[in-house]
């Protein structure tokens, strides 16, 4: 516990001077103030391990002090001891109501005043340990959520997260009788990069494609990779037309990049458009086949292109 910085707040100068050499002595870092606006100003500004606060201050009392650090987020955590003449249980419980960890009675005798420090500090390391695990059990949780979506080679959402959120668009779409508009996009003979350079150089073609593409689209829409070399994309608030715009942007973009170690193939993707409203499209699954439908549509009339489903 040495050097641990504790707040003084004390009015009585004399009492003050004695109290801050006694803790000085026993290897504790100490500020003096004399009244609480000055200890808030205080907590404020400075770290602090914990603070011995008077009941009895010449602006406001100990308790307001006390339940103003225990109200704050970045302050609640400082153990508070306080300090008082009144002996009367009622005023002690009223400190402790307030916030205080510990009340001690004036005149204390140092060696228990020293003790109940150590206490609170004790209890504040088990606390700010606990706090710490806590922050990195929830930030594994947040790890694992996040490996749970995400498609390992691709760090796109995967297909699990993406029938999710369709499930929850196309409702959405249904209720208030919006535009909803899905994308199925699929690399032009990817099988001849596999064979002819290799996979691994196949899977940084994936990866390259998939930065394009997400790089492609709004915070608000959603892609994912399908499977294998498909890639599948969620346009919110779009209509058919809008989605053909945004397709043949996409394509553009995917035809002219150059892509590491195909030096000099040039890479194309065929994608089919589908979107609600349409009478013939009821569900979220049915809005995915109508997108491969027109997929395949546009490999048929020979790739490199985007087809609407009709």
């Amino acid at each position: 516990m040495a050097k641990a910085r504790i707040l003084l707040v004390e009015d009585s100068k004399s009492q003050a001077k004695v109290t801050k050499e006694f803790l000085e002595r026993s290897d504790y870092e100490v500020d003096w103030v004399e009244d609480g606006k000055t200890a808030i100003m205080k907590v404020r500004t400075r770290a602090l391990d914990i603070v011995l606060l008077d009941f009895v201050l010449p602006d406001i009392n100990g308790n307001e002090v006390c339940r103003w650090m225990k109200m704050n987020q970045a302050t609640r955590g400082i153990p508070i001891i306080m300090i008082t003449t009144m002996s009367d249980t009622k005023d002690k419980v009223s400190c402790l109501e307030a916030g205080a960890d510990d009340c001690l009675p004036k005149p204390y005798n140092e060696i228990e005043l020293n003790a109940r420090i150590y206490a609170c500090l004790r209890t504040k390391a088990l606390q700010d340990e606990l706090r710490q695990k806590n922050k990195q059990l929830e930030e594994m949780l947040e790890k694992v959520e996040t490996l749970a979506i995400t498609d390992s080679l691709t760090g796109l959402f995967n297909r699990r997260h993406f029938e999710q959120v369709l499930e929850r668009e196309f409702s959405r779409s249904m209720r208030y009788h919006s535009s909803l508009t899905c994308l199925m996009a699929d690399i032009d003979y990817f099988k001849k990069v596999n064979d002819a350079h290799g996979h691994r150089t196949g899977d940084e073609l994936l990866k390259e494609m998939s930065g394009i593409i997400k790089n492609s689209c709004r915070e608000i829409d959603t892609v994912s990779r399908w499977g294998g070399e498909e890639f599948i994309i969620l346009l919110p608030q779009t209509k058919k037309e809008s989605g053909l715009l945004f397709a043949a942007r996409m394509l553009k973009v995917i035809s002219e990049h150059r892509f590491a170690g195909i030096a000099g193939n040039r890479m194309t993707v065929s994608i089919g458009v589908a979107s609600v409203p349409e009478p013939s499209i009821d569900t979220g699954e049915k809005l995915i086949n109508a997108s491969d439908v027109a997929l395949y549509e546009a490999k048929r009339k020979g790739r490199d292109r985007a087809e609407a489903y009709a």
